[in-house]
């Protein structure tokens, strides 16, 4: 080779070859290099610096936490010991960027080349994106209900009973488990197959989650009247004893029973007669202020207006479970619940 020549080439900066696929942890810095997807990058890499310039990253080499970034990609920032970085600008449709959570080496976000594929948002935006359309589409969208060939007249003619469901409301200490329990036990002895929905039983286990306030109570009642329905469906008597001290939850538990076998039985004892029973000492913690929301006490009950049932109180006291029991077994021998 000639002397010119050779001092020629020599001035000439060398021509950046088109770096093969590197391995992730790696970088590249030729400006020119294809993008192709999957590839990933630091953002001072000049094809990833928005000004373009070749003094972004002046040279190849590892990048000391890309690799980690990458293995950790589906991770929170602070995972990787890394500041939560500030998104930039998104890019223009079609640039096929997507910018990560994940942080770079100077703790902006990494960028990753996706080719042809449409540009996806930021994983934090798309969660919460996600979140919120979670809360208002229903997550019973696309359900379909199933007919059995067995339905609720074939149990009711095996069991020779008809399904119902018995609603005891009423203050706390009214006898409302009494009555449920000595009713059940009727039946029994009829033969009639009965089951007790207990309030109390209930937050043991179906409604545990569940405290007292407003919400809760609503919550509470919602998940009884449906398990009734089940019961009822199934040609169960089911006695359900819940205080359930708002009207508007009762009758919406007896919507869910449109053929007439809700059956809303009132215990129309007064406040007095119930505190002084007081049989769970719960009055009394209330009027310490030990307990906040108590029916009764700081909180409403809303007594029924057209209730199927109602027993009250005779000489300030309460009639006796058998004959309290007495009064609901005639009613739904008249309503031919319990027929053979």
């Amino acid at each position: 080779m000639d002397a010119p020549r050779a001092a020629r080439l020599a001035a000439r900066p060398p021509v950046p070859r088109a770096p093969a696929r590197l391995p992730f942890g790696f970088a590249s810095s030729s400006p020119t290099a294809p993008r192709r997807a999957g590839w990933w990058w630091c953002p001072r890499d000049p094809r990833a610096d928005s000004s373009g310039g070749a003094g972004a990253f002046p040279s190849p080499g590892p990048c000391q936490r890309l690799a980690a970034a990458h293995r950790n990609r589906r991770s929170p920032v602070a995972n990787l010991g890394l500041p939560r970085p500030r998104l930039p600008r998104s890019p223009a449709a079609g640039t096929g960027t997507r910018v990560t959570g994940d942080g770079g080496c100077d703790g902006r976000p990494l960028v990753e080349c996706a080719g042809d594929r449409p540009i996806q948002e930021h994983a934090g935006v798309a969660e919460e994106k996600a979140s919120k359309m979670s809360s208002t589409v229903p997550k019973s969208s696309n359900i379909f209900w199933h007919d059995c060939p067995v339905g609720k007249a074939d149990r009711q003619k095996l069991l020779k009973q008809k399904g119902c469901v018995v609603w005891i409301t009423g203050l706390s200490g009214s006898g409302k488990s009494t009555l449920a329990c000595t009713l059940g036990r009727e039946l029994h002895t009829r033969g009639k197959l009965a089951y007790v929905l207990d309030g109390d039983n209930l937050r043991h286990g179906l409604n545990k989650d569940l405290g007292f306030k407003a919400e809760d109570r609503v919550e509470n009642i919602r998940r009884v009247g449906e398990v009734a329905k089940l019961f009822s469906d199934a040609g169960l008597v089911c006695i359900a004893s819940l205080i359930s001290p708002y009207r508007r939850d009762r009758e919406a538990c007896r919507a869910l029973l449109s053929d007439g076998s809700f059956v809303e039985v009132f215990l129309n004892m007064s406040l007095e007669l119930c505190e002084a029973r007081d049989p769970k000492g719960l009055y009394k913690l209330a009027r310490a202020g030990k307990i906040k929301g108590f029916t009764g006490i700081d909180d409403p009950y809303e007594a029924p207006l057209n209730c199927e049932i109602e027993i009250k109180e005779v000489d300030g006291v309460c009639p006796s479970p058998c004959d309290m029991a007495g009064q609901v077994v005639t009613y739904l021998e008249e309503k031919g619940f319990l027929d053979e």
